[in-house]
């Protein structure tokens, strides 16, 4: 049996992930990486992309908002802003959201409402890509 390491991915909603796999790739601010059993312990900062998670032979793919990746020698674990497993995401949905983000990021009356809907924007633009990848 191939050597395997726990891994947890937590948003502020649920645990999304807890289990033994094989291998974890995440998106760092400095660039993607990947954790396999023994890794040297490290924390980092996540921006929004796709986390995957490799266990049994399969891959499981998670859109993060960023969050933080803490590696220690009892294992991995991804808390992250927000986080959706890709297969759970109806792209319909995305596209109407993201029409609604872009409305908001053009309200000439409320410089709150642009802020936040340049951050949405921007969220489900990558989410969109995400799953757009993910469906190819």
């Amino acid at each position: 049996m191939a050597e395997t390491l726990q891994f947890s991915l937590v948003s502020p909603e649920r645990e999304l992930f807890s289990g033994q796999v094989e291998q974890v790739d995440a998106p760092g601010v400095e660039g993607e990486f990947g954790v396999l059993p023994r890794h040297s312990p490290f924390m980092t900062t996540l921006k929004p992309g796709v986390v995957r998670i490799y266990e049994n032979g399969k891959v499981i793919p998670v859109f993060v908002r960023g969050g933080f990746a803490d590696v220690t020698p009892q294992g991995f674990t991804i808390l992250a802003e927000e986080a959706v497993k890709l297969e759970d995401v109806d792209a319909a949905y995305v596209e109407t959201e993201l029409a609604k983000a872009k409305s908001d990021a053009e309200d000439p009356g409320d410089e709150a409402r642009r802020a936040r809907g340049r951050e949405r924007t921007e969220y489900l633009e990558a989410l969109k890509a995400a799953v757009s990848a993910t469906s190819h």
